[in-house]
């Protein structure tokens, strides 16, 4: 058996997906944690939910990405669709829906921003929960349903979603099978008082930068990528630590619900992402517990607030102990 240590990432590989983090960088300042944990999820295959205050740069970040890998190159092109989602909203302004054709006396489907590579569903928790159930299918078939015909989506198809706290004026929850779609879900926090100021200084040639960023991926770069992260080493024992610490939410006395098999699924290809996204071709114990939290907490119901705090913070101390105390690469 090949030693993963001493496989390293391909240049290729770790160069592309530095560049992409480097070229958000020049937009998203002090969040290099944050957006890697996009690009985790995107190379993942799944979609990711990002919630904190306005003004943070939530949007602002999911625009960056999705313009350094929308352009044009080699005949290739990725679509991004931006959706605001509004109170008035409906579901038909997602999917499409049939017009009537004068010239050919039918009725034509004219597709929605849903049909696209790279959306970006802005303030997803201010519209109704039948618009927000409108994004399930697709997340989770990769497939959009019209009356008898199911349409096909993109191979590559990323949702990055935002919403305001749960607990803001005219917000409604996100159903629980649709937050369970979404493989993460960060919090994107305030930057510190250096980068603020940094920010301040210098905001002008940030809203140009934004403005001139470049495509420095294609669409197939991506999948490649996604390729990539499916082939990342799993050692066995980092096997039983997804397993033991997806079972342990079922059975801790503060959590109501806890996580699915589809859960543990997910994490895992997480896992393998994020050691892609951080070089190597092999996951270590820090990687587990670098991302168990966003990709498990949203996932959960918590009997109490202090459970909240408290119960899957406990759950994962003990695996990566226990993974430490292992040296599985030693």
């Amino acid at each position: 058996m090949i030693d993963p240590v001493s496989e390293p990432v391909s240049l290729d590989a770790t160069a592309a997906i530095g560049h992409l983090v480097d070229n958000i960088e020049k937009v998203i300042r002090g969040k290099r944690k944050q957006i890697e944990m996009v690009v985790t999820c995107l190379l993942a295959g799944g979609h990711i939910l990002m919630e904190d205050n306005p003004g943070t740069g939530k949007t602002v970040l999911a625009r960056s990405l999705a313009q350094c890998i929308s352009g044009s190159r080699e005949g290739e092109h990725v679509v991004f669709k931006r959706i605001q989602f509004t109170p008035d909203l409906l579901p038909m302004d997602l999917i499409g829906t049939h017009i009537f054709d004068d010239r050919n006396k039918e009725f034509v489907f004219k597709k929605g921003p849903l049909f696209c590579n790279v959306l970006l569903a802005d303030e997803i928790n201010r519209a109704s929960p039948k618009v927000q159930s409108a994004l399930l299918e697709a997340m989770a078939e990769q497939q959009i349903t019209v009356g008898d015909t199911t349409l096909l989506l993109e191979r590559l198809f990323f949702t990055i979603a935002t919403q305001n706290p749960i607990e803001m004026e005219g917000t409604y929850p996100l159903p629980a099978a649709q937050l369970d779609r979404f493989y993460m879900k960060i919090q994107f926090g305030y930057v510190d008082e250096v980068t603020e100021l940094d920010i301040y200084r210098d905001y002008l040639n940030i809203a140009k930068n934004l403005v001139d960023l470049q495509q420095v991926l294609s669409m197939q770069d991506i999948l490649s990528l996604q390729a990539q992260a499916g082939e990342v080493f799993v050692h066995e024992e980092i096997l039983k630590s997804v397993s033991n610490i997806v079972r342990q939410t079922r059975e801790h006395q503060d959590i109501s619900l806890g996580a699915s098999t589809r859960s543990g699924i997910a994490f895992l290809k997480c896992l393998r992402a994020y050691a892609l996204v951080k070089g190597r071709t092999y996951i270590i114990e820090d990687d587990v517990k670098d991302i168990a939290r966003a990709v498990l907490e949203h996932r959960l119901v918590y009997r109490n607030k202090d459970g909240k705090l408290k119960a899957l913070d406990g759950i994962i101390s003990k695996e990566t102990e226990r993974l430490a105390k292992l040296k599985l690469y030693n």
